[in-house]
């Protein structure tokens, strides 16, 4: 790989597709202001921003070359400034292989290089070249820097298995998809699309429209809505099983492999060493059902790796399979300590004065001006109350040797665990509220994407407690 290489033709088109996706505002913005008059000048203007735009994305291609020479990675490009990027194989911590649908038609894939210093976007991204050649480059680059990793606990532990994998089965990957939440999700975006769309609608025909509705009735706008919200549910169950369909989880020495997606195939590359803490997480849908999702908080990276703040390394699984998971995979992390030390009993009025003040003044102002709806209010008041307690009584941890287990709720209830050297920075804070009840709030800090820091807080901490959290951390327990 020494010689230099050019991606492949169909980078054109990528090149294409992003250049036309950055300017496509003001293209619409273009057609709305000259579409009546002078539409013919946009067409115009339009046609040569095009041909400029293949030219560019051509050129582009052109000017972009590749080689591995002298344990580096050299990237030159730039059409009119000839720029040049070398990448030591040293600094690498993952190189991940992304197929999207073009990609499959081709048999090409996108390789993506992220290194401990990547920020939003992969410190190099070859954006289309032959799948074998993506598959040869990765294990050219991995080849040297897997000689100086494992400097840790997991190297030792995990030297002996032999390559283990784990597939999600279809059913559980639809059950996924059902209790995902996602509708929320899909139903702001309906909304915000909505909102940018009514614009473009004659206005004639949207009072029209909404004439229509009001005259259809109560009970027939009902039934629309619901068949609505069906069709949102259905399309986040799709949306799941396309993002994470024929998931595979592989892990050896040094490194935990992930391959998901139906229309996007994705290979992404987890180095042990850069992996800060382990979380096991369930929804307030799929506790009851005793589900969860395992995911890892990776240092490094570039927050388009696809799994936003945190890399999911199993979608769903039974909460009593966690613990095999954990030894088969990341064995340093098993031992899953399932009765922690809770919060003290006092703490739970502030957990759920947190959750339900905003809702108690609701309550109050609506009760004041609108009386005859003070129900809505109070159903919230309700939830949200109960929501506190859930927080209150789901709060937890235990320290076990050099590893910490801490265990919160915002909406979903979350057990991270965090080896004592992965931790960046230990807090502790009182303001003179918890100071007379003997309280304390805790704050933990580590690496987290883009080398930022990742924070986990635990609120009215027994006093003596977090002392003792404090005391572990500096090594003063010692």
């Amino acid at each position: 790989m020494s010689e230099a290489k050019r991606l492949h033709p169909a980078a054109i088109i990528f090149n294409l597709i992003k250049t036309i996706r950055e300017f496509l505002f003001a293209i619409i913005l273009g057609f709305i202001t000259f579409r009546d008059e002078s539409l013919l000048y946009f067409i115009l203007i339009l046609a040569g921003l095009v041909v400029i735009f293949i030219t560019s994305s051509v050129l582009t291609w052109y000017r972009y070359t590749y080689r591995v020479e002298d344990d580096e990675l050299r990237i030159e490009y730039g059409v009119f400034i000839r720029k040049k990027r070398y990448i030591s194989k040293n600094r690498i911590q993952s190189i991940d292989l992304t197929s999207g649908v073009i990609h499959r038609i081709f048999k090409l894939t996108k390789v993506q290089i992220e290194t401990a210093g990547s920020g939003t976007d992969a410190e190099a991204s070859l954006s289309a070249v032959k799948l074998a050649e993506g598959e040869a480059l990765r294990q050219e680059l991995k080849s040297r820097s897997l000689e100086s990793a494992g400097d840790d606990e997991f190297a030792d532990e995990t030297a002996e298995t032999s390559n283990p994998s784990s597939t999600i089965r279809f059913k559980r990957l639809f059950l996924a998809g059902t209790t995902s939440g996602s509708i929320g999700v899909i139903m702001a975006l309906a909304a915000t699309a909505f909102s940018q769309v009514e614009q473009f609608i004659p206005e004639q025909f949207y009072e029209s429209s909404v004439q229509w509705l009001i005259g259809l009735g109560i009970i027939i706008i009902a039934v629309m809505t619901i068949v609505g919200l069906l069709l949102l549910w259905l399309f986040g169950i799709a949306g799941t099983i396309i993002k994470y369909g024929n998931f595979t989880i592989t892990g050896n020495e040094h490194e935990l492999f992930i391959t998901r997606g139906l229309l996007e195939k994705k290979q992404v590359t987890i180095p042990l060493k850069r992996i800060q803490a382990v979380g096991i997480q369930e929804s307030i849908i799929r506790q009851p059902l005793g589900f969860v999702t395992v995911y890892a908080e990776v240092a490094g990276g570039s927050m388009r790796k696809g799994e936003d703040f945190s890399s999911i390394l199993f979608p769903i699984m039974k909460r009593d399979e966690v613990e095999d998971f954990l030894q088969t995979f990341l064995p340093a992390y098993a031992g899953l300590q399932r009765e922690l030390r809770p919060l003290p009993k006092r703490a739970r009025k502030f957990y759920i004065m947190r959750s339900s003040i905003l809702f108690l003044l609701a309550t109050v102002a609506v009760g004041i001006f609108f009386p005859s709806f003070i129900w809505a209010p109070l159903v919230l008041l309700a939830g949200s109350v109960f929501l506190g307690w859930l927080r209150h009584k789901d709060g937890g941890f235990r320290v076990q040797g050099r590893r910490l287990t801490i265990r919160h709720r915002l909406f979903s209830r979350n057990t991270i665990m965090i080896f004592h050297k992965r931790i960046q920075a230990f807090e502790e804070k009182q303001h003179k509220v918890q100071k007379l009840q003997r309280l304390e709030t805790m704050r933990l800090s580590i690496v987290g994407t883009m080398g930022a820091g990742t924070h986990f807080t635990m609120k009215d901490l027994e006093e003596s407690h977090t002392d003792e959290l404090s005391d572990w951390y500096s090594h003063r327990s010692q």
